[in-house]
């Protein structure tokens, strides 16, 4: 009786195990791996907050999957490759939008479109130019060389450079005193 008892659980082992179970060892231990990949890259983008490790995270995932189902090594590793690229190429640009929604601009970054009084003519030829923003005195360029931008006229910022603030004039508008 026990050695019918053994042949049922020999017929049971080989049929949970399929005919090959090195390779279903194999497939586990990939699936394994993935699955370790996937928790190591999901602390990496805890720790970083980038949108980047995400997405390769999400390859890892369905690399897992993949194995779990039995698709060989070559096929894994395919699938993380080009998922991860679809996700970081279409999805990463509109998760940085939502993201930084509410990210304040500090420092340079919150004189661009400000609007500024020149206190000293600006003129690129010349090399000199200054503008007045917020009580602070900033060395101003105007943005093309033959345009010379005189005193007291309202200018919008358009870009740092250096130390320098690239600016345009306002139509319009200027200062009556300074």
């Amino acid at each position: 009786m026990q050695g019918k008892y053994a042949l049922h659980l020999l017929y049971i082992d080989v049929w949970f195990r399929g005919k090959d179970w090195r390779q279903n060892r194999m497939q586990t231990e990939m699936t394994v791996i993935w699955l370790v990949l996937l928790v190591i890259l999901i602390i990496i983008e805890l720790a970083t907050m980038g949108l980047t490790t995400i997405w390769f995270a999400c390859g890892s995932l369905v690399a897992a999957v993949a194995s779990g189902c039995g698709a060989p090594l070559y096929v894994q590793l395919i699938l993380m490759v080009v998922v991860s690229v679809i996700l970081l190429m279409f999805t990463r640009p509109v998760a940085m939008k939502h993201f930084n929604n509410d990210r304040a601009k500090t420092n340079v970054e919150a004189m661009i479109g400000r609007k500024a009084v020149v206190t000293g003519e600006i003129n690129n030829i010349e090399g000199i130019g200054q503008v007045s923003v917020s009580g602070q005195l900033w060395t101003a360029r105007s943005e093309s060389d033959d345009m010379v931008i005189k005193k007291a006229e309202v200018v919008e910022i358009l870009s740092v450079s250096g130390v320098k603030l690239i600016v345009r004039p306002v139509k319009g508008q200027t200062v009556v005193e300074l």
